[in-house]
């Protein structure tokens, strides 16, 4: 989707694959799974994003903008699972990891990350 001047909207920040986006530190790491998986579409992969963490994580509003970009993803799978502690959010992303190894998995692959301090 291109940009139109004077229409620029806040949901551009994750819908736009084209031109000039603004956004802060915080909503470009909740991009990221975004980008990845276009860059993956262009080259005939069909892959996912799971993201995972403590949303009382040191990387404030992490959590509100990945689930603002999970909303806004369209045909990209992208999941956002808010975890009750860091520990437990590393492990569900090693188990997404695990997942594209099945023979029913629908991905050519999953794209982990996870957000959090230290586990423990």
């Amino acid at each position: 989707m291109k940009p139109s001047l004077g229409r620029y909207q806040l949901s551009d920040r994750y819908e736009l694959d084209t031109g000039r986006i603004f956004l802060s530190g915080v909503q470009a790491l909740a991009r990221l799974p975004l980008e990845q998986m276009r860059v993956d579409r262009l080259n005939g992969l069909n892959t996912a994003a799971f993201v995972s963490g403590y949303p009382g994580s040191p990387l404030a509003g992490l959590d509100r903008e990945a689930d603002a970009a999970a909303r806004v993803s369209g045909e990209f799978s992208y999941v956002h699972r808010h975890a009750l502690n860091e520990e437990l959010a590393a492990t569900a992303v090693m188990g997404s990891q695990l997942a594209a190894e099945r023979p029913d998995c629908r991905y050519d692959g999953i794209t982990g990350y996870w957000y959090g301090k230290t586990p423990g």
